[in-house]
């Protein structure tokens, strides 16, 4: 899933000496958005909020925030107070976004950043 992330990454900026392709590079983003990876699905909001499909993105941004993907919540609430997501939608983004993140904690990952941290990690 990171690879194929990577890739629409590479492609659609035209870094590490890829050409740059936009369209191939949203492919890759939707690829890897289908698998789960919440970062290609902001990536994809991001995409469609630019060209002013405001309802898509936030359909995106709603899914990947609750995938744990703050920058997702973020949007959301930039979105809310310039009146394009309804409160309600704010705190669905909200709920599951603090859900994710309770999921993701656990003693052995608090345990593991505090080593990696002594470390310089």
């Amino acid at each position: 899933m990171d690879a194929i992330s990577n890739m629409g990454d590479a492609y659609f900026s035209g870094k590490w000496g890829v050409s740059q392709n936009r369209a191939r590079g949203i492919h890759y983003w939707e690829l890897a958005a289908m698998k789960g990876d919440a970062e290609s699905r902001h990536n994809i909001g991001a995409i469609e909020e630019s060209s002013g499909n405001h309802h898509r993105a936030l359909r995106h941004y709603l899914i990947s925030a609750k995938l744990g993907e703050k920058s997702s919540l973020d949007a959301i609430k930039a979105m809310f107070h310039d009146g394009l997501a309804t409160k309600a939608q704010y705190v669905e983004a909200l709920k599951g976004y603090q859900d994710a993140a309770q999921e993701m904690q656990s003693p052995q990952r608090d345990e593991a950043a505090r080593r990696g941290a002594e470390l310089g990690f």
